[in-house]
């Protein structure tokens, strides 16, 4: 092994762990287009559309406040919060149980931090829980998830693996949900959550429901948060990122249990955030207060958006449909998860084994950016591949702009798409070359 004296690396936290798959593809992706190379981006799940008016004015109008604000957030702000969720999602929620921190990963680490020995995550999850567990020196218990349930997890399937881990002296106490789910852009039906409620009550199980798309649903499932059947022992994490396009601002929110359970949780949040990131940065509380305020004009600029990405969604997964390509049918976020195992032996022929391999063979050959099913812990052999349909069309800012306007001016999706999406028509049209191609053997 190489030396680097005088520096010495932790094996801790590092070992084993690799870059975030998403910022990798999505840098990948620029320094392509930088050196004048064509490629379709299907990568990156940034939601692209403008800072709405109103909050780009709060944020300006307070530019001048650079003092530290408190730990956990200005006491207004999370008030704001409180009566958001409340009227929004049905969830009794007070000033007390919400805290808020820069982006809702940071506060997924800082939870995972404070709380349980074993972790327990679905499978395939979101690119960043089971390396923030590494991290933490935390073991994960995996439980399998599959089209055939749409990516729901299985309470008889949850119940088997922790029991297993438990007879291998484990001691599985967290579970990380999300709903609407990234990578598959499935949901959970109420029913569903109301079952796995009534599990994670029987089994004191602490459950971290990431819910940062609740507001980005485009179809017949309702989203329901888990704090409604399950308020004692879930923790519902939400930002600003994917419904208003700020992922860059870095804001996120947590609402916590209620009762002894969740003050001392939001005791040792306060030293977690007071030891590492101070605060949110100060004109972000200010804009989120905005953000958060209910005014009707922000409330249809995120109905108005959600729209044009179902739209957007929608159209990728007819098109994996029409091409016979297996895909659950995504409901919320701008996620399809298309598996490309029928293909099978056509794809070994041309060297292609794993989903990884499946990835880096579109982009060489028909300039498509995916991301592997591997980076969500999905198996390599299911050849699976996450594609975001955020991107296409909106790569820059005048041109998600653009398809904002355009949409309002005509909202019919078939000629939204029709006559205002060039790059998703070529994206379509290389994937059918591309199973043509296998379909010759």
């Amino acid at each position: 092994m190489e030396r680097f004296k005088p520096l010495r690396f932790s094996r801790a936290g590092l070992r084993g762990l690799k870059v975030s798959a998403t910022l990798s593809i999505n840098e990948q992706v620029r320094q392509m287009w930088a050196e004048g190379r064509e490629v379709y981006h299907l990568g990156f799940g940034e939601s692209r559309f403008p800072v709405h008016p109103k909050i780009a004015e709060a944020f300006q109008a307070n530019v001048q406040q650079r003092s530290y604000l408190p730990a956990l957030g200005l006491r207004e702000l999370r008030e704001t919060i409180a009566n958001y969720y409340q009227n929004k999602f049905q969830i009794n929620v007070s000033t007390d149980r919400v805290v808020v921190g820069p982006g809702s990963k940071s506060l997924i680490y800082a939870l995972l931090l404070a709380l349980g020995e074993e972790i327990i995550l679905p499978q395939p999850c979101w690119v960043s829980y089971a390396p923030q567990a590494h991290l933490l020196g935390k073991p994960v218990t995996w439980v399998p998830t599959g089209p055939h349930e749409n990516y729901n997890l299985e309470i008889s399937v949850l119940e088997q693996k922790i029991a297993e881990s438990q007879l291998n002296w484990g001691n599985p106490e967290v579970l990380v949900i999300n709903s609407p789910q990234n990578p598959t852009g499935a949901m959970m039906p109420p029913q569903r959550i109301e079952e796995l409620a009534d599990f994670a009550r029987e089994q004191g199980l602490m459950i971290i429901s990431d819910e940062i798309y609740a507001l980005v649903t485009h179809g017949e499932i309702p989203h329901a948060s888990i704090a409604q059947y399950y308020p004692e022992g879930s923790i519902v994490l939400g930002g600003l990122s994917k419904h208003l396009s700020l992922g860059g601002w870095r804001f996120g929110l947590a609402i916590l249990p209620p009762g002894r359970a969740g003050r001392a949780l939001r005791q040792a949040l306060l030293n977690i955030a007071s030891s590492i990131w101070s605060c949110v940065t100060a004109p972000v509380q200010y804009a989120a207060l905005v953000a958060y305020s209910g005014d009707p004009e922000i409330e249809e600029y995120i109905e108005l958006c959600t729209r044009v990405h179902g739209i957007r969604t929608q159209y990728l997964y007819d098109m994996l449909v029409e091409l016979d390509i297996p895909c659950v049918k995504p409901t919320g976020a701008f996620y399809a998860f298309p598996s490309f195992k029928k293909w099978r032996e056509p794809l070994a022929a041309r060297g292609v084994h794993t989903s990884d391999e499946l990835a880096q063979y579109l982009l060489d050959n028909y300039e498509l950016a995916t991301l592997p099913g591997t980076a969500f812990n999905c198996a390599p052999e299911n050849l699976c591949l996450r594609l975001s349909s955020s991107y296409a069309d909106a790569g820059t800012d005048k041109k998600a702009e653009k398809l904002l306007k355009v949409y309002q001016k005509n909202p019919d999706p078939e000629r939204f798409i029709e006559d205002h999406h060039p790059r998703m028509h070529k994206i379509a049209s290389r994937f059918a070359d591309f199973i043509n191609d296998l379909s010759k053997g």
